[in-house]
């Protein structure tokens, strides 16, 4: 069974195995909860303590708890103690450039979307 080539016009990426395929999209899972994807919007202007991120996205401390928390069994945020606060921090310094990937294209594609529209 081939996989197709998603791949930009001139970019070869290598060829992935079912276990690639498979942490790849456990990696798109994790991103695809937008508390999370508020989360780490939070912990890009630096360090926040639970609460601070509880203030931030409007969550419940055990809501936001859980997510932090699956958050950084996936390596994207880690965690330190500070007294009795948890602080997190993004530790994966690939998902600031994912994100602005992201939002670039989806910019591109609305502001297409909205020229079509124009008389």
């Amino acid at each position: 069974m081939s996989t197709p080539d998603f791949s930009p016009a001139g970019v070869k990426p290598a060829p992935l195995n079912e276990a690639a395929i498979a942490l790849v999209a456990r990696r798109f899972a994790v991103l695809s909860e937008p508390m999370r994807l508020r989360l780490i919007h939070a912990l890009f202007a630096g360090e926040r303590s639970v609460n601070e991120l509880v203030d931030l996205t409007g969550g419940t401390q055990t809501n936001i708890s859980r997510h932090l928390q699956t958050l950084a069994q996936a390596g994207i945020v880690g965690r330190r103690k500070e007294g009795l606060q948890t602080i997190y921090a993004i530790t994966d310094p690939s998902i600031g450039q994912l994100c602005e990937l992201v939002c670039g294209c989806l910019k591109q594609q609305l502001s297409s979307q909205v020229d079509a529209l124009a008389p």
